[in-house]
């Protein structure tokens, strides 16, 4: 029978703030989402490293919402994003991100000036932007996702540091998507990965939450 009543992650719409980290995390690591050109992404699933082609010199976003993934790369199925990579890295790296990291936009509240915060942008090794969280239609939710642009010395450190293991879920995000158009969204949301409230430092999330 199809479910048209389940269509988000399971989290309370009224209850959820409109900035959080919600990840899929363990005592020591955390899982981010990135989809590559199958050249990159089935060899980097294969060897749990990316490989040389793997760019070091541009900015990386490493998105811990699936389902954010999900409306990025069209459920796998756009140009040069068909494979999807659950990149599990540490906590310890995730939150270095999150501590160098500056917003990608400017923000009043939060930058003495516009100069000021382009300083920190020019500077700052990560960058952070708040995007809506979607659901199984890809619609979007009143509440938002983390994104986290790696750069530079972050990039670095992601690529030989921070990586635990690489999987390929390309898979996963094709039967998801089936289940979605026939309107099995109940089947379908008991596939999604459980992606928890982050605990992180008041101090470290305050200066990024715009």
């Amino acid at each position: 029978m199809n479910d048209q009543t389940v269509g988000f992650p399971d989290v309370s719409r009224e209850q959820e703030p409109k900035f959080r980290v919600r990840a899929r995390h363990t005592a020591s690591t955390v899982t981010v989402y990135q989809a590559y050109d199958p050249r990159i992404g089935l060899a980097a699933a294969r060897g749990g490293r990316f490989p040389a082609a793997w760019k070091r010199d541009r900015m990386t976003w490493i998105k811990p919402s699936f389902l954010w993934m999900m409306y990025r790369c069209g459920w796998g199925a756009k140009e040069g994003q068909e494979t999807v990579l659950a990149v599990e890295i540490t906590r310890e790296g995730f939150e270095w991100a999150l501590r160098h990291a500056c917003l990608s936009h400017y923000v009043p509240e939060l930058h003495a000036d516009q100069a000021e915060w382009k300083r920190q942008l020019r500077h700052a090794p990560a960058r952070v932007q708040w995007d809506p969280e979607r659901d199984l239609h890809l619609n979007p939710l009143p509440y938002r996702s983390l994104q986290l642009g790696l750069g530079g010395e972050a990039a670095e450190r992601y690529a030989d540091e921070w990586i635990v293991g690489i999987e390929d879920v390309t898979p996963l995000a094709k039967q998801v998507h089936a289940h979605v158009r026939v309107g099995e969204l109940t089947r379908a949301a008991a596939l999604l990965p459980a992606e928890r409230p982050y605990p992180v430092a008041e101090k470290t999330v305050s200066r990024l939450r715009r």
